[in-house]
Parts: structure tokens; sequence; C-alpha cells
């Protein structure tokens, strides 16, 4: 087994945490926890969304570096005669990915485990089994034997579903599995941001973020730039990994360890060419990987940042990722660093000139 450094150990911390879309409380806590001692001050705003502040020159522009403290999950609905549980998502989930996972209920009473199950496929006539089975068909057992009993354990529509794997190193060291890396790896980005940043000179004021409800709509985004107001921002999240069977460059180009991604466009945000291309000059500059990505559906916390007020420069960074929006998905370690190193650098350089350079570029 390998032993976690600490950096490890800030990962498993984010990723174990238990938080959908509404209820990201408990990730929220591990994050504040983290990035408190590289930090000013940290508050929230009424949605939920944690900010905290790092300031070097406090008369210089304001800069956001904001990842979304949800993961996708389920919510349970209601719970029938004979104890199984009724939910809906959370978030976008695949059906395919789905059945026979382990999950864990979140009640006032203490954490409930179940798994996602549906009719066998053995009773089901052949032509239904060549499909996939409906997400309204599954359900939640929870090892109840009746409503009565499974309200003793605690469970009530409401309570939050999430999705259970344990953080683990792989073979190959560098490549780290686990559940929500969409997003606590931007969580984790922005800490170690603040981090890196503690003792260094920067002509700015920084605002590491953790926002909520992201995957149902980039809602905390809206309210925490909303109290921010910042003259520039990053939404770092995960993006497209296209280097498992099967994938051509025309559908994903993204590589695991080829660098962060820099979004060129998505269908929330086109991407601000004139801070887009001062960190690609960073990245040459300091001989940091990068690789480009343009994503025609889905989008990040950008989308709402950037219409703010009367509008934020931004960008959306990346970590190509397999297997997102799942029990499991895996990311690089490098990426993550080299990802932390760019934003670094190019902050350092976000003084007032060059800010009205970039806004007007």
């Amino acid at each position: 087994m390998v032993k976690l450094d600490e950096t490890l150990t800030m990962l498993k911390d984010l990723t174990d945490a238990k938080s959908i879309p509404g209820d990201e409380r408990e990730a929220r806590e591990v994050m504040k926890n983290y990035v408190s001692p590289f930090a000013d001050e940290v508050t929230t705003d009424n949605l939920g969304s944690l900010i905290a502040k790092k300031s070097g020159d406090e008369n210089g522009p304001k800069i956001m570096v904001a990842g979304h403290l949800d993961e996708v999950g389920f919510m349970v609905t209601r719970i029938d005669d004979k104890g199984f549980v009724y939910f809906q998502t959370v978030g976008g989930w695949w059906s395919q990915v789905m059945l026979a996972q382990r999950v864990t209920v979140v009640t006032k009473k203490g954490d409930v485990t179940g798994v996602i199950g549906s009719k066998p496929p053995h009773i089901l006539p052949p032509e239904a089994r060549k499909k996939p089975v409906e997400i309204k068909d599954m359900f939640i057992d929870i090892g109840a034997s009746s409503k009565e009993e499974a309200e003793e354990f605690g469970v009530k529509p409401g309570d939050s579903v999430v999705p259970y794997f344990d953080f683990t190193v792989m073979q190959n060291e560098k490549l780290l599995l686990a559940k929500a890396w969409d997003n606590r790896i931007g969580c984790a980005i922005a800490v170690e941001v603040l981090k890196q940043l503690k003792d260094e000179k920067h002509p700015n004021v920084v605002y590491g973020v953790g926002t909520v409800q992201e995957e149902v709509g980039l809602r905390g985004a809206r309210t925490s730039a909303h109290k921010i107001q910042p003259d520039i921002a990053f939404a770092v999240d995960t993006g497209i990994a296209g280097d498992t069977p099967g994938v051509t460059d025309k559908d994903a180009r993204g590589k695991m360890g080829d660098g962060p991604q820099i979004i060129l466009y998505d269908a929330s945000a086109v991407s601000h060419k004139g801070l887009r291309d001062l960190v690609v000059e960073t990245a040459d500059e300091k001989e940091i990987p990068y690789q480009y990505d343009a994503l025609p559906g889905g989008g990040t916390d950008t989308g709402t940042i950037h219409i703010t007020a009367n509008g934020v420069p931004a960008l959306s960074i990346t970590i190509a990722t397999r297997y997102i929006h799942t029990h499991a998905a895996m990311i690089h370690r490098d990426d993550f660093e080299n990802a932390v190193k760019l934003i670094v650098e190019v902050i350092k350089k976000l003084d007032t000139d060059k800010v009205k350079d970039v806004t007007f570029n």
C-alpha cells in the first residue's frame, strides 16, 4: 500500500467527502480546513460557496480561481412498503454506469449503505435484455424489510445519496483513482495556488473559491462571482481524456499526463482571447506542458462567471480525466501539479496594467 504524502492526503480527504449539489457542507469543511492556513480570511456566500481571500496588493486586481465542491449523485424521493428506496439523479448520469454500484445514503442519524438495483436480467424477455435499464426503473436496496425499518435507519425523502469509492493510488503511482474528481481536483488546485502564493509577492488579491451546485446549472459560480466582482477568473475543472480504446482525436483530444487543458470553447462560454494568450505565453515561457481542447457540449463555472456584472475575462483550465460522472474516475498527478504551477505563474503577472492589457486584447 502506498504511503500518502501531504498532497495525496488532501486529495483523498477532498474526494472521500460526500457532497452532492445542494448539500456541499462536508466538502466545504474539508476545503476550509486545508485552505485556511494560506488565506487572510475565509467566508461563504449565502448559497454556500466557500471564498478564501489572499491579499498581495489590496489595491490590485481581483483574481478568482474557482473549482466546484459538488459531485454528481442522487436524492431520495420515496420509500416503498418493502423498504426499497427510490431516487432522483442530481447532476448528469449515464444509466449504464449505475447498476450494482454501492452508494451511501446520508441521513441525520448517520450514513446508510445501499446498492443500486433493478429487475434481474434472468427474468427479462430477450429483447429487454439488449436495452439499457432506464434510471426510472432502478432503486436502492439498503437492506430494510419495510418502509418503517428504512425510516428507523434514518432514511427520508430529500436525503443525499453519494457514490461510494475508496481513494486509490494505482500501481503507476502518478495515476489516481477516486470518486468526485469532478470537481474536487478543482478545489485542490485552488488550495494549492493559495499555498504556493503564501510567501510570494503578487500584485493582486487572489480568491480561491469552492462553488456549489455547478452540476445543476453553475449556480454557486454566479453568486460567488457576484460577491467577489473579479477582474480575472479561472474555472478549474475536469476535462475529457480521449486516450482510452475506441476514442479518436476527432472525439476527444485530451490525454492524461500531457498537461492541463486550455479550453478554447464549450457550450457555456468562448474563452477570453487576451487571457488565453497570456496563459499560453506563460506556459511556453516557463516550459509548462499544456494541451488545447474544445467541447461542443457541457461547460464549467466560466459559463456564469464571465457574464457577471459588466463581464469578466475568464478561462477554463481543466484536467484530462477518465470516466467522469461515474463511481471511479482517474487523473494524472502531473497534470494537477502543472495546472497549479501555470496558474500561479500567470497570477504573478496580473498587475493592474496587465489586466487592462488582457481585458482589451
